[in-house]
């Protein structure tokens, strides 16, 4: 059986801030007890721009974040591949990956790349508690291309993954959470006021994201 690319560790060769970042991550664990990890690409990077949020949620939780924009499954397996997780052990680990797979993979290789980074987890920290988050909705938005986005499409695939990570939950060291409905209005879409480019979060947006995760993530921190 072909292994898909999505999970395979390939890094962003050429990307300055792939690696800068990444050695920053490492120099991260190597500084102090990490007891709450997020893991992901740019929405899980961002965080660095709500400390409010961050801090009164998380802070008490000895927390790191290890995301890096662009980044598909494929990128964040290099990452735990080289080091990412070495010399850590966090009580829990939030894992947001997968929407940037979606214009170039099917459903069931992003499924796999995922299912790949939850077992890489679990090899290389096996006493921490993963939560799987599903893949956040997109909405209609130009791309830096200049060309309208697939989001239908996306969105058929999120569908489709978010179900198949729901699969995932064994009630104990893995648990997995949908908050699409948490992000949507009235009407169905999301509204700009959370998500302008319906991709990233507003402050408003982490703010429903630190909310709707909070039940579950004090229970698997206890």
């Amino acid at each position: 059986m072909t292994v898909p690319e999505t999970a395979q560790p390939v890094p962003k060769t050429g990307n300055e801030v792939f690696f800068e970042l990444h050695d920053s991550y490492l120099a991260r664990a190597k500084s102090g007890p990490i007891g709450l990890l997020f893991l992901g690409d740019s929405i899980t990077r961002q965080w660095v721009t709500v400390p409010h949020i961050w801090n009164h949620y998380y802070g008490a939780c000895q927390p790191a974040s290890f995301g890096i924009g662009g980044d598909g499954t494929q990128h964040l397996i290099w990452r735990i591949a080289n080091g990412e997780l070495d010399g850590i052990s966090p009580k829990v680990v939030v894992l947001l990956i997968g929407t940037n797979n979606c214009g170039s993979a099917s459903a069931d290789d992003i499924s796999a790349g995922i299912r790949k980074i939850v077992s890489l987890i679990h090899e290389k920290i096996p006493t921490t508690k993963i939560l799987v988050l599903g893949i956040f909705p997109r909405g209609p938005r130009i791309n830096a291309d200049g060309n309208s986005d697939n989001w239908e499409s996306h969105m058929s695939k999120i569908r489709a993954i978010n179900a198949d990570l729901a699969t995932l939950d064994n009630g104990h060291n893995i648990r997995s959470l949908d908050i699409t409905s948490h992000f949507r209005g009235n009407d169905g879409t999301t509204p700009k006021s959370i998500m302008p480019d319906q991709v990233h979060l507003t402050a408003a947006g982490y703010q429903i994201w630190a909310d709707a995760m909070q039940p579950l993530l004090l229970e698997m921190l206890r």
